[in-house]
């Protein structure tokens, strides 16, 4: 055997993949189609969700043309690390809702093999950046940047306009509360908004 041949033999290593964009532009979607495809390749996966988002199930991450897929609720990302221990595809959806611990937490499970699927908000509703998600999207190996469509001008649309009456950072709802807008037609509401 030529001792120049050398065959390498690599640690199975497992990545993180964020998913984000506006409301309305298929991030949950997205989600569900990599679990599925996971799924079909015979991977254990495992779906979490923050206890927050009650909007359409409470066991069930749903998109918003109503596919879904069982999910875990947590109350925090600690809760992910513990019951995510045997499987090797993670799906975290809603991922602005969690505390800035969830980055850590992602990298563990990516650094000990696991490939980690994060979907969320990239910007609030007054398109600043929506924490954790900044912090994810420079760790993560694979990005996916998702469009809305405009409801003024049809354009692609990557902010989220509320249109109701609140100043709550947080605010979850759907199309009660929040439309998809571009850049031209996205408008912060009042003054104490803009501080």
């Amino acid at each position: 055997m030529n001792e120049n041949l050398q065959i390498r033999t690599f640690k199975k290593t497992g990545h993180i993949e964020v998913i984000c964009g506006s409301m309305f532009s298929g991030k949950t979607e997205e989600l569900i189609r990599r679990i599925r495809r996971a799924e079909i390749a015979k991977q254990r996966v495992k779906v979490f969700k923050p206890k927050i988002d009650n909007r359409y199930s409470e066991f069930e991450i749903v998109s918003h043309n109503e596919q879904s897929y069982p999910s875990e609720v947590v109350n925090d990302a600690d809760e992910i690390l513990e019951k995510s221990f045997d499987v090797e595809v993670i799906g975290i959806d809603e991922a602005q809702f969690f505390e800035n611990n969830l980055v850590g937490i992602c990298q563990q499970m990516a650094d000990s093999g696991k490939r980690v699927i994060v979907a969320g908000l990239d910007q609030d509703y007054k398109s600043l950046p929506f924490e954790p998600m900044p912090q994810l999207l420079a760790v993560a190996e694979y990005i996916s940047k998702t469009l809305a469509v405009c409801v003024v001008c049809g354009a692609p649309a990557n902010r989220t306009q509320r249109i109701t009456d609140s100043g709550e950072k947080i605010l979850v709802g759907a199309k009660n509360h929040y439309e998809a807008r571009c850049r031209l037609h996205h408008v912060i509401n009042s003054e104490s908004e803009k501080q």
